[in-house]
Protein backbone atom coordinates (compact mmCIF):
# COMPACT_ATOMS: atom_id res chain seq x y z
CA UNK A 1 0.00 0.00 0.00
CA UNK A 2 1.48 3.97 -0.54
CA UNK A 3 1.92 5.93 2.07
CA UNK A 4 -0.16 8.15 0.24
CA UNK A 5 -3.40 5.41 0.29
CA UNK A 6 -2.05 4.67 3.98
CA UNK A 7 -2.53 8.60 5.37
CA UNK A 8 -6.26 8.49 3.70
CA UNK A 9 -9.12 9.00 5.79
CA UNK A 10 -10.44 5.86 7.81
CA UNK A 11 -14.14 4.95 7.81
CA UNK A 12 -14.81 2.90 10.93
CA UNK A 13 -18.48 1.90 11.45
CA UNK A 14 -19.52 0.14 14.86
CA UNK A 15 -22.41 0.17 16.35
CA UNK A 16 -23.76 3.03 14.48
CA UNK A 17 -20.56 5.20 15.66
CA UNK A 18 -18.67 6.79 12.64
CA UNK A 19 -15.44 7.57 13.74
CA UNK A 20 -12.62 9.21 11.52
CA UNK A 21 -8.46 8.70 12.04
CA UNK A 22 -5.97 9.88 9.51
CA UNK A 23 -2.42 11.48 9.50
CA UNK A 24 -1.04 14.49 9.45
CA UNK A 25 -2.62 15.16 13.19
CA UNK A 26 -4.98 12.87 14.93
CA UNK A 27 -8.60 13.81 14.83
CA UNK A 28 -9.89 14.24 18.44
CA UNK A 29 -13.64 13.83 19.40
CA UNK A 30 -13.79 17.55 19.29
CA UNK A 31 -13.26 17.84 15.76
CA UNK A 32 -9.68 19.32 16.20
CA UNK A 33 -7.28 17.76 13.82
CA UNK A 34 -3.85 19.23 14.96
CA UNK A 35 -5.16 22.99 14.71
CA UNK A 36 -8.17 24.79 15.70
CA UNK A 37 -10.60 26.80 13.92
CA UNK A 38 -10.20 30.16 15.69
CA UNK A 39 -13.32 31.74 14.55
CA UNK A 40 -15.62 29.03 15.68
CA UNK A 41 -14.09 28.33 19.05
CA UNK A 42 -14.14 32.11 19.62
CA UNK A 43 -17.91 32.39 19.00
CA UNK A 44 -18.42 29.21 20.73
CA UNK A 45 -17.01 30.64 24.01
CA UNK A 46 -19.07 33.84 24.29
CA UNK A 47 -21.73 33.69 26.52
CA UNK A 48 -25.53 32.64 25.34
CA UNK A 49 -27.21 35.54 24.22
CA UNK A 50 -30.67 36.09 26.58
CA UNK A 51 -32.93 34.58 24.87
CA UNK A 52 -36.98 36.01 23.58
CA UNK A 53 -39.11 33.26 23.14
CA UNK A 54 -42.13 34.18 21.62
CA UNK A 55 -45.29 32.88 20.28
CA UNK A 56 -44.96 32.62 16.62
CA UNK A 57 -48.17 33.39 14.22
CA UNK A 58 -47.50 31.51 10.61
CA UNK A 59 -49.10 33.55 7.42
CA UNK A 60 -48.67 31.61 3.51
CA UNK A 61 -46.85 34.27 1.71
CA UNK A 62 -45.99 32.39 -1.21
CA UNK A 63 -45.71 29.10 -3.59
CA UNK A 64 -42.83 27.04 -4.55
CA UNK A 65 -42.03 26.24 -8.04
CA UNK A 66 -43.64 22.55 -7.29
CA UNK A 67 -44.53 20.66 -3.89
CA UNK A 68 -41.63 18.65 -2.26
CA UNK A 69 -41.19 17.23 0.79
CA UNK A 70 -37.46 16.69 2.59
CA UNK A 71 -35.58 19.82 0.68
CA UNK A 72 -32.41 21.03 2.27
CA UNK A 73 -32.45 25.08 2.78
CA UNK A 74 -29.77 27.29 3.77
CA UNK A 75 -30.03 31.10 4.05
CA UNK A 76 -27.87 33.85 3.09
CA UNK A 77 -28.40 37.27 4.27
CA UNK A 78 -31.62 38.02 1.70
CA UNK A 79 -32.41 34.60 0.01
CA UNK A 80 -32.75 31.28 0.47
CA UNK A 81 -31.96 27.97 -1.03
CA UNK A 82 -33.98 24.91 -1.35
CA UNK A 83 -32.13 22.07 -2.59
CA UNK A 84 -33.71 18.38 -4.19
CA UNK A 85 -36.42 17.01 -2.12
CA UNK A 86 -39.00 14.48 -2.39
CA UNK A 87 -42.14 14.93 -4.93
CA UNK A 88 -45.84 13.70 -4.43
CA UNK A 89 -44.64 10.29 -5.77
CA UNK A 90 -42.09 9.99 -3.62
CA UNK A 91 -39.58 10.82 -6.68
CA UNK A 92 -36.33 12.52 -5.47
CA UNK A 93 -35.67 16.31 -7.05
CA UNK A 94 -32.20 17.61 -8.35
CA UNK A 95 -34.06 21.35 -8.39
CA UNK A 96 -32.29 24.02 -6.23
CA UNK A 97 -35.09 26.49 -5.90
CA UNK A 98 -34.14 30.14 -5.09
CA UNK A 99 -36.42 31.86 -2.45
CA UNK A 100 -36.62 35.40 -2.17
CA UNK A 101 -39.74 37.26 -0.65
CA UNK A 102 -43.09 35.91 -1.92
CA UNK A 103 -41.65 34.85 -4.68
CA UNK A 104 -39.48 31.26 -5.73
CA UNK A 105 -37.85 29.48 -8.50
CA UNK A 106 -35.68 26.99 -10.18
CA UNK A 107 -32.15 28.03 -10.33
CA UNK A 108 -30.32 25.23 -11.22
CA UNK A 109 -29.93 21.67 -10.65
CA UNK A 110 -28.16 19.32 -8.64
CA UNK A 111 -25.71 16.89 -10.52
CA UNK A 112 -28.07 14.03 -9.45
CA UNK A 113 -31.80 13.91 -7.58
CA UNK A 114 -31.24 13.76 -4.00
CA UNK A 115 -33.50 14.05 -1.03
CA UNK A 116 -32.54 14.21 2.82
CA UNK A 117 -29.17 16.23 2.24
CA UNK A 118 -28.74 18.82 4.37
CA UNK A 119 -27.42 22.82 3.04
CA UNK A 120 -25.53 25.34 4.92
CA UNK A 121 -24.26 28.66 4.49
CA UNK A 122 -20.67 29.63 4.80
CA UNK A 123 -19.83 33.20 3.67
CA UNK A 124 -21.03 34.02 0.46
CA UNK A 125 -21.04 29.92 -0.56
CA UNK A 126 -24.04 27.71 -0.03
CA UNK A 127 -23.16 23.87 0.51
CA UNK A 128 -24.86 20.61 0.18
CA UNK A 129 -23.88 17.97 2.10
CA UNK A 130 -24.56 14.00 1.14
CA UNK A 131 -28.63 12.95 0.43
CA UNK A 132 -30.03 10.18 -0.76
CA UNK A 133 -31.66 8.38 -4.05
CA UNK A 134 -33.07 4.90 -4.30
CA UNK A 135 -31.39 3.10 -1.60
CA UNK A 136 -27.99 4.45 -2.04
CA UNK A 137 -26.42 7.60 0.02
CA UNK A 138 -24.01 10.37 -1.23
CA UNK A 139 -21.02 11.61 0.36
CA UNK A 140 -20.68 14.19 -1.97
CA UNK A 141 -20.07 18.18 -0.49
CA UNK A 142 -21.34 20.25 -3.33
CA UNK A 143 -21.10 24.28 -3.75
CA UNK A 144 -23.53 25.95 -5.41
CA UNK A 145 -23.16 28.67 -6.89
CA UNK A 146 -24.32 30.98 -10.10
CA UNK A 147 -26.48 28.15 -11.49
CA UNK A 148 -24.20 25.54 -10.85
CA UNK A 149 -23.44 23.16 -8.06
CA UNK A 150 -19.54 21.93 -7.94
CA UNK A 151 -17.80 19.71 -6.24
CA UNK A 152 -16.30 21.29 -2.57
CA UNK A 153 -15.22 17.79 -0.87
CA UNK A 154 -16.39 14.51 0.74
CA UNK A 155 -17.71 13.03 3.85
CA UNK A 156 -16.26 9.92 5.09
CA UNK A 157 -19.21 8.20 4.33
CA UNK A 158 -22.41 8.56 1.99
CA UNK A 159 -25.13 9.64 4.50
CA UNK A 160 -29.01 10.77 3.96
CA UNK A 161 -31.44 12.29 6.56
CA UNK A 162 -28.98 14.61 8.20
CA UNK A 163 -29.35 18.36 8.94
CA UNK A 164 -26.54 20.90 9.04
CA UNK A 165 -25.67 23.72 10.58
CA UNK A 166 -23.20 26.84 10.38
CA UNK A 167 -20.90 28.70 13.46
CA UNK A 168 -18.44 30.95 12.78
CA UNK A 169 -16.64 29.29 9.53
CA UNK A 170 -17.69 26.33 9.91
CA UNK A 171 -20.73 24.09 8.99
CA UNK A 172 -21.54 21.17 11.39
CA UNK A 173 -23.26 17.99 9.77
CA UNK A 174 -25.69 16.03 12.39
CA UNK A 175 -26.49 12.45 12.70
CA UNK A 176 -27.37 10.61 9.12
CA UNK A 177 -28.07 7.22 7.97
CA UNK A 178 -25.12 5.63 5.84
CA UNK A 179 -27.72 3.23 4.04
CA UNK A 180 -27.12 0.30 6.34
CA UNK A 181 -27.11 1.83 9.78
CA UNK A 182 -27.43 5.46 11.26
CA UNK A 183 -24.84 7.47 12.87
CA UNK A 184 -23.95 9.56 16.05
CA UNK A 185 -21.46 11.91 14.36
CA UNK A 186 -21.58 15.62 14.77
CA UNK A 187 -19.20 16.67 12.12
CA UNK A 188 -17.20 19.12 11.29
CA UNK A 189 -16.48 20.75 7.50
CA UNK A 190 -14.22 24.26 6.93
CA UNK A 191 -14.39 25.00 2.84
CA UNK A 192 -10.91 24.21 1.81
CA UNK A 193 -10.20 21.34 4.54
CA UNK A 194 -11.00 18.33 5.23
CA UNK A 195 -13.86 17.14 6.92
CA UNK A 196 -13.64 16.00 11.01
CA UNK A 197 -15.41 14.54 13.88
CA UNK A 198 -16.41 17.64 15.85
CA UNK A 199 -18.48 15.32 18.67
CA UNK A 200 -20.49 12.13 19.41
CA UNK A 201 -24.10 12.46 20.30
CA UNK A 202 -25.33 9.85 22.67
CA UNK A 203 -27.00 7.85 20.47
CA UNK A 204 -27.12 7.80 16.41
CA UNK A 205 -29.61 9.93 15.14
CA UNK A 206 -31.76 11.05 11.99
CA UNK A 207 -34.31 13.52 11.08
CA UNK A 208 -33.48 16.21 13.63
CA UNK A 209 -34.50 19.52 14.07
CA UNK A 210 -30.91 21.35 14.38
CA UNK A 211 -30.35 25.19 14.52
CA UNK A 212 -27.22 27.16 15.74
CA UNK A 213 -27.98 29.42 18.56
CA UNK A 214 -25.29 31.68 19.75
CA UNK A 215 -22.63 29.83 19.06
CA UNK A 216 -23.89 26.43 20.11
CA UNK A 217 -25.93 23.73 18.51
CA UNK A 218 -29.72 22.98 19.23
CA UNK A 219 -30.89 18.93 18.10
CA UNK A 220 -33.89 18.09 18.81
CA UNK A 221 -35.89 14.95 18.78
CA UNK A 222 -35.42 13.08 15.57
CA UNK A 223 -35.44 9.00 15.12
CA UNK A 224 -32.60 7.34 17.56
CA UNK A 225 -33.12 3.14 17.37
CA UNK A 226 -35.79 3.34 14.82
CA UNK A 227 -38.14 5.74 17.34
CA UNK A 228 -38.87 8.97 17.49
CA UNK A 229 -37.24 10.95 20.92
CA UNK A 230 -38.02 13.37 22.96
CA UNK A 231 -34.43 14.89 23.64
CA UNK A 232 -33.10 18.46 23.30
CA UNK A 233 -29.16 18.42 23.21
CA UNK A 234 -26.85 21.08 23.10
CA UNK A 235 -23.32 21.14 21.20
CA UNK A 236 -20.19 23.34 21.88
CA UNK A 237 -17.61 23.51 19.64
CA UNK A 238 -15.87 24.86 22.40
CA UNK A 239 -15.49 21.96 24.37
CA UNK A 240 -16.72 19.29 22.15
CA UNK A 241 -19.11 18.54 24.93
CA UNK A 242 -22.74 17.22 23.93
CA UNK A 243 -25.15 17.59 26.39
CA UNK A 244 -29.00 17.07 27.13
CA UNK A 245 -30.94 20.15 27.88
CA UNK A 246 -34.81 19.94 27.72
CA UNK A 247 -37.03 17.28 26.92
CA UNK A 248 -40.11 18.14 24.49
CA UNK A 249 -43.61 17.48 25.66
CA UNK A 250 -43.96 14.38 23.47
CA UNK A 251 -41.45 12.39 20.87
CA UNK A 252 -41.19 14.09 17.92
CA UNK A 253 -38.99 13.22 14.59
CA UNK A 254 -39.06 14.78 10.76
CA UNK A 255 -39.34 18.42 12.77
CA UNK A 256 -38.26 21.59 11.13
CA UNK A 257 -35.75 23.39 13.41
CA UNK A 258 -34.57 27.12 13.37
CA UNK A 259 -33.04 30.22 15.61
CA UNK A 260 -34.46 33.49 15.98
CA UNK A 261 -33.88 36.29 18.69
CA UNK A 262 -32.15 33.54 20.61
CA UNK A 263 -34.30 31.15 21.08
CA UNK A 264 -34.49 27.45 18.69
CA UNK A 265 -38.16 26.55 17.54
CA UNK A 266 -38.93 23.09 16.30
CA UNK A 267 -41.35 23.15 14.41
CA UNK A 268 -44.49 20.50 13.05
CA UNK A 269 -42.56 16.93 12.31
CA UNK A 270 -44.66 13.75 13.16
CA UNK A 271 -44.87 10.73 15.62
CA UNK A 272 -43.43 7.05 14.53
CA UNK A 273 -46.54 7.31 12.05
CA UNK A 274 -46.79 8.27 8.62
CA UNK A 275 -49.91 9.57 9.65
CA UNK A 276 -48.63 11.33 13.13
CA UNK A 277 -48.17 15.27 11.84
CA UNK A 278 -48.29 17.71 14.38
CA UNK A 279 -48.70 21.19 14.01
CA UNK A 280 -47.14 22.23 17.19
CA UNK A 281 -44.34 24.75 17.61
CA UNK A 282 -42.36 24.46 20.52
CA UNK A 283 -39.90 26.89 21.57
CA UNK A 284 -36.68 26.03 23.65
CA UNK A 285 -34.56 28.00 25.46
CA UNK A 286 -30.81 27.31 24.96
CA UNK A 287 -29.91 28.75 28.32
CA UNK A 288 -32.31 26.82 30.51
CA UNK A 289 -33.95 24.28 29.05
CA UNK A 290 -36.86 25.70 29.53
CA UNK A 291 -40.04 24.17 26.58
CA UNK A 292 -42.26 26.36 25.68
CA UNK A 293 -45.84 26.27 23.26
CA UNK A 294 -45.00 28.64 20.71
CA UNK A 295 -48.08 28.58 18.72
CA UNK A 296 -49.73 26.21 15.83
CA UNK A 297 -49.33 25.74 11.60
CA UNK A 298 -52.24 26.19 10.03
CA UNK A 299 -52.00 23.24 9.31
CA UNK A 300 -49.98 19.40 10.83
CA UNK A 301 -46.87 18.87 8.46
CA UNK A 302 -43.62 17.04 8.55
CA UNK A 303 -40.58 16.93 6.17
CA UNK A 304 -40.84 20.91 6.04
CA UNK A 305 -37.74 23.06 6.14
CA UNK A 306 -36.90 25.96 7.69
CA UNK A 307 -34.36 28.98 7.58
CA UNK A 308 -34.06 32.19 9.56
CA UNK A 309 -34.39 35.43 7.62
CA UNK A 310 -34.02 38.48 9.61
CA UNK A 311 -36.57 38.26 12.22
CA UNK A 312 -39.13 35.69 10.78
CA UNK A 313 -38.81 31.85 9.99
CA UNK A 314 -39.39 30.91 6.54
CA UNK A 315 -40.86 27.20 6.22
CA UNK A 316 -40.94 25.56 3.08
CA UNK A 317 -43.25 22.38 1.69
CA UNK A 318 -43.70 19.15 3.92
CA UNK A 319 -46.10 16.51 3.90
CA UNK A 320 -49.51 16.65 5.97
CA UNK A 321 -51.58 13.41 7.63
CA UNK A 322 -53.40 12.23 4.66
CA UNK A 323 -50.16 11.79 2.60
CA UNK A 324 -50.52 15.05 0.16
CA UNK A 325 -46.81 17.13 -0.12
CA UNK A 326 -47.49 20.86 0.01
CA UNK A 327 -45.60 24.11 -2.25
CA UNK A 328 -46.31 26.75 0.43
CA UNK A 329 -43.48 29.05 1.54
CA UNK A 330 -45.06 29.97 5.14
CA UNK A 331 -43.44 32.91 7.01
CA UNK A 332 -43.33 32.55 10.97
CA UNK A 333 -43.28 36.04 12.56
CA UNK A 334 -42.75 36.82 16.60
CA UNK A 335 -46.70 37.97 17.50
Amino acid sequence: MSSRRACAVLVVLAAGVLALTGCGGSTSPSGRSGHADTAAVETAQRPLPAPRPRALRASRVGRLPAPVQLPAVAATRTRIYAFGGLDQADASVADVVLVHGRHARVVGQLPRAQHDGAAAALGNSVYFFGGGDAGTTSPAILRYGHGRAVAAGTLPVGLSDVAAATIGGTAYVVGGYTGRVPVRAILAFHPGGRVSVAAEMPEPLRYAAVAAVGGRLLIAGGTSGGVATDAVLRFDPATGGVKRIATLPAPITHAAGAALDGAFYVIGGRSDSLTGQSAAIYSVNPVSGRVRHAGYLPVALSDAAAASLRSRIVLLGGRDRSGRVHDDIWSLTPR
